[in-house]
This record gives structure tokens, sequence and C-alpha cells, in this order.
């Protein structure tokens, strides 16, 4: 039977306190043996000594402190339980025999080995575990309860204590080995539940959420009790800060939409990935997009020999390479500006830099702009990929990344059959010298394009929010989790796979606007109104990660699913390519609209683009060459 960490830290007690009862009979005769009428009258009053201080410690709290956390309020309890427990035995042992045969000056020494014997432990482990004693006590009058009494909580209490602007007047936390506890003397007070009891008892100012691990679900339930208590309210930033040290009053901020739409932590394989990237050149096309200027700080931070950003735009590529210039330093770093539909471009790139590893994170992604966009969305995001593929393979790259999308899933839209269609030119390519691997995944927050920016605009100009349906659900993840997964899969792929992350649970896109109203300080439908508009053309209520014939199974990430596919026919690609080609270069909108519907068979019946025409290319996945 295992003992509990209180129960272990009560018998640590009692032991210390016999322990320092005998050490000051003993020091009174110089640490030798005392004579035997003085040494049975120590042990007779043993037990008296041990229960009268046992349960003034616990009337201090001495068993509701974490040692982790040890304080100057945690020596002053014990101080004051020391001194109080030598006044109660010795008033106690002089009722019962007078104090025969015991020497005065024992109880002028127990106190000082008591509070050494009890102190001294405690201070050393909290002195292991963070080398770092804060032991101050102040008052400060501004008020703040804390949620969460791990390493987060621990360091903002510790920063109040020394700073002395603020109060930490409790603290709460669901684990039950918390309960009734004291960090640096605060207490906890009860569980996220007794949120809005304890504020009105404790007369709080703010609170502060210091969980920096806490997943996007614990976030929401915690939001919506603090939001209940109408107290203002703010956060710590990520878990990556508590390595860094900064933890404390100064990294707080307010809570923000990634907060509650984040998902539980991803642990991923860095050793893995360092091997992987360590020493490589790499190519991130679209380099100063969302997602591709964060694979390029990804990228960048893993130590690639090279790091060479291809973008189409001007400004994006002068914002990324200022960055990582002023980042790092000593990088080696190339800045192209070009376009993967050039392939001239593309071919010169690659044939200068030689890379190894290619992230094809350039596309075309804004859906209802795209739709009647036929031509450019082709063009970009299907012969872009081409060009680029071809490339890699003919300068032997050992492996090519294509960053697709939830849309190319049972697509409605032009978007997202292009996407497909991309897909399909990289599926065709597996058995060649280069891998090329597919990573697929939904919604990216803060992404260009994204709903949360859109938001964030509406809302500062007072509304109304526009959302779409009232049911629209999507996929949401942050950009450096999406960016950090890709890497995962490129480290991870032999070829021909399609990787699909694991997105969680999909958000209703009214609650997201409605949270975000409230993070704003305002109340949604009263200060500002939510309208609903209606799907846009292409665009589904709900999206998809995976095909019905596309069987997820799991890989060594547990964020990480790969997705088995039929595989294609390469020469009915290549005739329906062919085509997509020629209807291309006449701009010829209506037959590319079609041939993208024949593309892909999944598209048929969806979103008005498959037509009823004569299928002028036969392309199925599963039939076979005439």
């Amino acid at each position: 039977m295992s003992l509990t960490p209180r129960l272990k830290i009560i018998l640590h007690d009692l032991v210390a306190i016999a322990l320092a009862w005998m050490l000051a009979l003993v020091a009174r005769f110089n640490f030798g043996l005392p004579p035997e009428q003085h040494l049975k009258a120590g042990l007779y009053a043993l037990p008296v000594a041990v229960a009268l201080q046992a349960v003034l410690a616990w009337r201090y709290g001495l068993y509701r402190g974490v040692w982790r956390f040890a304080s100057l309020q945690d020596l002053w309890n014990i101080i004051r339980a020391a001194v109080l427990g030598t006044v109660s035995i010795g008033l106690t042992l002089f009722l019962i025999n007078r104090l025969v045969n015991i020497p005065r000056s024992v109880f002028v020494l127990y106190p000082m080995f008591l509070v050494a014997l009890l102190g001294g432990p405690r201070l050393a482990y909290r002195l292991w575990k963070d080398h770092s004693l804060n032991l101050r006590s102040v008052t400060a009058a501004t008020r703040v309860l804390v949620i969460g009494g791990g390493e987060g909580g621990e360091g903002v209490v510790r920063d109040m204590l020394r700073d002395g602007t603020y109060l930490p007047i409790g603290i709460v936390d669901d684990d039950p080995r918390l309960a009734r506890a004291r960090i640096h003397g605060v207490p906890v007070l009860g569980g996220i539940d007794d949120l809005a009891d304890i504020v009105r008892r404790r007369d709080t100012d703010i609170i502060i959420i210091a969980i920096p691990s806490a997943s996007g679900a614990q976030m929401r339930r915690i939001v919506e009790r603090c939001e209940a208590t109408g107290k203002p309210f703010r956060t710590l930033p990520e878990l990556a800060d508590l390595v860094t040290g900064r933890v404390g009053m100064n990294a707080l901020r307010e809570v923000k939409i990634d907060d509650l739409l984040g998902r539980d932590s991803v642990v991923l394989d860095w050793q893995r990935l360092q091997a992987a990237i360590a020493g490589k050149v790499v190519l991130v096309s679209g380099g100063g997009g969302s997602i591709g200027s964060e694979l390029c700080r990804q990228v960048a931070r893993l130590g690639a020999a090279r790091l060479v950003v291809f973008e189409q735009s001007e400004h994006n590529l002068y914002l990324i390479e200022r960055e990582l210039r002023e980042k790092h330093p000593q990088a080696d770093l190339a800045f192209i500006l070009g376009d993967v539909g050039d392939r001239v471009s593309v071919e010169h790139a690659l044939a200068l830099h030689r890379p190894d590893l290619v992230l094809h994170a350039a596309a075309y992604k804004h859906l209802p702009l795209l739709q009647g966009q036929a031509r450019e969305a082709v063009r970009n995001n299907v012969f872009g990929t081409l060009t680029m593929a071809e490339a890699a393979e003919r300068h032997g790259c050992e492996a090519f990344v294509l960053i697709s999308t939830d849309k190319a899933v049972r697509p409605s839209s032009v978007m997202g059959a292009t996407k497909r269609l991309a897909e399909l030119v990289c599926e065709t390519r597996k058995r060649r010298g280069t891998r090329f691997i597919t990573v697929r995944f939904g919604n990216v927050l803060g992404s260009a394009g994204s709903v949360v920016p859109l938001f964030q605009q509406q809302i500062a100009k007072g509304g109304p929010v526009t959302v779409t349906h009232p049911e629209a659900r999507r996929y949401f993840m942050t950009i450096a989790e999406a960016s950090q997964l890709i890497l995962q899969a490129a480290s991870a792929g032999s070829g021909g796979e399609i990787f699909v992350l694991d997105m969680g649970q999909p958000v209703n896109i009214t609650y997201l606007a409605e949270q975000m109203i409230r993070l704003s300080g305002r109340e949604p439908g009263a200060d500002i109104k939510i309208v609903f508009t209606g799907l846009r053309p292409g665009e589904k209520l709900n999206e998809e990660l995976f095909l019905e014939d596309e069987r997820l199974t799991r890989t060594g990430h547990d964020k990480l699913l790969l997705a088995s596919h039929v595989e294609v026919e390469p020469r009915r690609l290549q005739a329906c390519l062919d085509a997509l080609a020629r209807a291309v270069e006449a701009f010829d909108e209506p037959t590319i609209t079609r041939l993208l519907a024949e593309a892909v068979p999944e598209l048929a019946g969806a979103g008005g683009l498959a037509t009823d025409a004569a299928k002028v290319i036969a392309f199925n996945r599963s039939s076979r060459d005439p």
C-alpha cells in the first residue's frame, strides 16, 4: 500500500518531533548518554511531546503546505508551532510530574532543533526542485484569485509576493491532492466549479488563469466560469514559457480565441525532426504565407544547412526575410521571388540550390474567390504542384511534401477540387526516387483567409459579425502545431502516403463568434449582433478529413494518421492534366470546370461543379486502361 504525499509529510514531522526532543536531551549532556534517571524521564515525556506538537503542527497548517513551493509563510508557521508546542509541553509535564528529572535547558534547545528538522527538509526540497528561494511575504491593493496550483500558478503567486503590487488571496484547482493545501502561504480554496462562490466570498478584483498546459476544452470550461463571475481575467502564455522562465505577472495577457480552440499539447519526436532537417537544404514554396512562414521558422530553428524561401508575394517575402535574418543571423538563407507556375523560375531555383526537402505550401486558398476563377486555381494549385514536383524529381530531392486541406475531401468547390487533383499528382509519383508525401488538415487559426481575423475586424467595428450558417462546424488548429506535424510527417513518410492530422473535435462557428465577442468584453446579441448570411458558393456545412474509401490507421505519432487509399492510374491522370493544360492556355473556364468534375470522381453532384456533359476523359481511380 503506497503512502499519499500528505501522509508522508505527517510521518516525517512525527519523526522530526521525536528526534528534536531526544536531541535536546542529549545536547544538554554534551551529546553524551544522559544519566539513567534523566533518560527515563525524557523517554516517558516523549509521547506527550509528540502528541501535543503534532496537534499544533496540524493547527498551523504544516500539512497543508506543498514542499515544492515552501516559503517564508511556511517557516513562520513552523516557528509559531515550535514555540507554542514547547510552552504546551512544559506546562503539561509540570502538571504531570513537576518536571522531575527533565532539565530546564531542554525547553530552550528543543524548539531550535525542531525548527531545523521541520524547516530544513522543506527548504532543501524547494532548492532541489527549482533552485530558487522566494521567501518574502507582502501585501498589496489588487486582490487576485489564481486558477491553477501547478508550476504556472506557483510562479504567478511567487511573482506577486516579490513585486508587492498584487495580493494573492487564494488558489483554485481541481486536483484533490491540493485540497486545503497552501502554496507560499496562499490557501487552495476549492475547485473550478466553486469559482463564483469563492470570488463572492473573497472580494476578488481580478482572476488569473495560470494553467499554460490546459487543453481547449479545459480553457473553455474555465473561461465560462470566469465570465459568470463578471470579474476581469487574464492568462499566462503557452507552456513553452515555463521552460524559459517567463512565468509571472509580466507575462500575463488577455485570453485569446486560440486558447479556447487549442487542443491537447502535441508531443513531438524532436530528435527525429532534428535528424530529418539538420544539415539538409530545405525549400519552402509559398514561404511568406501563413503556413509557409511558420514552416520556415521551424526549419531555421532545427538547424537546416540552408533554407530557401520561394514566394510570389514581394511584400510577404520581404517580411519573412527581415524576420528570419533578425532571429537567425548565422543561418544560410536564400529568398527567391517567384511563381510556382513559372517553370523556368522553379527550375532555376532547384538547379541553383539542390534542395533535399521541398515543402510545397504555395496555393490559392480563398474558396469563394476561386469559385469564379477556375483557371487561376488550376494553374496555381494543380500545375504549380506538378511543376514543383517534376523539378524536385529531376534534381534528386529526397522528399516532397504537399500541404493539402480538408476541402480536398469530397470537394464542393473549385479550390477543393484543385487541391484534390494536386493530391492525385503526388500519389502517382510514389514509385519515383523522390518520396512524395501529402499532409491534409483543416483550418488554421490566424491564417490568411481564416474566419478569426474577419470576426476580429467586425467586432472592432462594432459588428455585426457574419456567420454563414448556425450549424456550420470547422476543424481548427494553431499554425505552430500544424507546421510541426507537417515536419513530423515529412520525417516519417516513405512515399505515396496521405497523412491526416488529428484535428480533434470540430468547432461550431456560431460558438466561435460568441466567444470572440465575449472576449472583447461585450455580449453577443446585446452589444454586437450575429447575422447569418447563408453558405457561400462551394462551401460545405461540415468539413471532412478523409474519403469514405480511405481507412485511417495510426502511425508512430498519436496526432498523425495515415489514410490508406485506392491507387490512381498515372496515364489516365496525365491525359486529364493534358486536357486541363490546353483549357488553361485557351482560358476556357467552362471546360476547366467540367474537366475538374471529371478528374475528381468524388466531386460529382457537389456544389454545381459537376455537369451532365458527356465525359471527354474517363477518369476513375478503380477503372483500368482501355
